[in-house]
């Protein structure tokens, strides 16, 4: 790295043709992050003297290496101190090349400190123990939402002090409150609590709270575009906090319907794949939840929707179906669509390995009878259906090429129950199930 800051001090970078003359502009060298070569935006200074770009060190810092780049000194975020005299410098540049197309680096914002952040956070408690509670929570959390969305150091300012568990509780009594004021708040306080996401164990059983629960899944079955987001991705950080302690008893069929609801009428692939993570961690949680969630038709839904899913949808999409399917009901609404073992056959080997142990695991609980030694109409036709699109030539090929021991020992399973069937399913190609969507209807 030491080498790399030598070479860049004395290299000459040259941008691309800029303005009408096609000459190429020099960019003065120690206009330049040391780490990152580009144009510094916000230059800060380390105790040893070197200047970087804010961005480049803080990333650099976050990877765990608490020493300066070059000389190799120890380093903490705290040490860094803005570089005014060399930003007005390059913005003096900027502006004199202005006619050769460059454009003015904007002066930074002034980073929140964490006495700045505290004194919102004090605000913010004790506006939520007064009767103004609605009005006043608004401008705090207002205020600490617009400084969080301001830079990514802002925001790690706020998540190590605790603001997630503030902004928690504020939300618990404003949904314990019940008032028309408060209810406009709460889309502002999750807002402001997605800023600091992931939030820690008190924070997550906080927002669990009866009141909050309701609250959320009333936001995100009604809310506007933003808040019903804002609301799934909470109730994923609740429901898959491990060491929280959540009774989602009381709540679970509401949760279940507002999380389907979001899944069957996408308003976004962000809230589309929180609501898929929720769903997987309550199914795996009880297999009562599996089977209400197969009830509510979530099957033929994801099915459905692997087939042009991209890789991070398709995993889990994948991983609920899997899930679900642990609940009879879930197998039944599986067997009971033409699409389910094209599309999950389909998807070995062309998506990811993660992929691929989902999809022999879904097809594993699927072809397994009901009984022992008995294999119904449907677990047969689902066999068959496996068989005609390459199932069997696919399960040899995943142990030739070697999988976990879990996994292995599903394809080996399976691959006995599809030799009983050999003989009635011929292979046709897998590749291409456009025209399948026609089975389905």
């Amino acid at each position: 790295m030491a080498l790399l800051a030598r070479r860049a001090r004395r290299a000459v970078t040259k941008a691309a043709p800029l303005g009408g003359g096609g000459v190429e502009l020099a960019i003065p060298a120690h206009f330049r992050c040391p780490i990152s070569l580009d144009l510094m935006r916000d230059p800060v200074t380390a105790p040893t003297g070197i200047t970087y770009d804010r961005e480049s060190i803080e990333a650099w810092l976050d990877t765990g290496r608490a020493t300066c780049p070059v000389t190799h000194a120890p380093l903490r975020h705290e040490d860094l101190v803005p570089n005014h005299a060399i930003r007005r410098v390059i913005q003096d540049w900027c502006v004199a090349n202005r006619s050769r197309g460059v454009e003015r680096i904007p002066t930074p914002k002034i980073p929140v400190t964490p006495v700045q952040a505290s004194e919102l956070l004090f605000d913010l408690a004790g506006a939520a123990r007064r009767r103004d509670a609605a009005a006043r929570c608004a401008e705090v959390v207002a205020k600490i939402k617009a400084l969080a969305r301001d830079s990514e150091r802002n925001r790690r300012c706020f998540a190590s002090i605790g603001t997630g568990r503030a902004l928690a509780a504020a939300f618990e009594s404003l949904a314990a409150a019940d008032a028309a004021p408060a209810g406009r708040v709460l889309e502002d306080v999750l807002a402001a609590l997605v800023c600091v996401m992931p939030l820690d164990e008190e924070a997550a059983g906080t927002l669990g709270s009866p009141s909050s629960l309701g609250s959320l899944v009333a936001i995100a079955e009604s809310g506007s575009l933003a808040g019903r987001m804002n609301a799934v991705l909470a109730i994923k950080e609740i429901v898959s906090c491990d060491g929280a302690f959540v009774d989602l008893s009381g709540k679970v069929d509401e949760i279940v319907d507002a999380l389907v609801k979001i899944i069957k009428a996408p308003i976004c692939p962000q809230a589309t794949k929180a609501a898929m993570v929720a769903t997987y961690h309550l199914a795996r949680s009880d297999e009562r939840v599996a089977a209400r969630l197969a009830t509510a038709g979530l099957v033929p839904v994801l099915i459905e929707a692997l087939v042009e899913a991209d890789k991070s949808m398709s995993e889990k999409a994948l991983a609920v179906v899997d899930a679900v399917l642990a609940s009879e009901e879930g197998r039944a609404s599986a067997r009971a669509h033409a699409l389910t073992m094209p599309v999950l056959v389909k998807k070995m080997f062309r998506v990811s390995d993660l992929a691929t142990e989902l999809a022999v695991s879904a097809m594993w609980r699927l072809g397994k009878a009901p009984c022992a030694g008995e294999e119904d109409e449907a677990v047969v036709r689902c066999l068959v259906d496996a068989l005609r699109v390459g199932a069997f030539q696919k399960l040899l090929l995943l142990l030739q090429v070697g999988c976990r021991d879990a996994t292995k020992e599903k394809a080996t399973e399976l691959l006995k129950m599809l030799n009983k069937h050999k003989g009635v399913g011929e292979c046709v190609d897998a590749g291409d199930f456009r025209g399948l969507n026609k089975l389905s209807a």
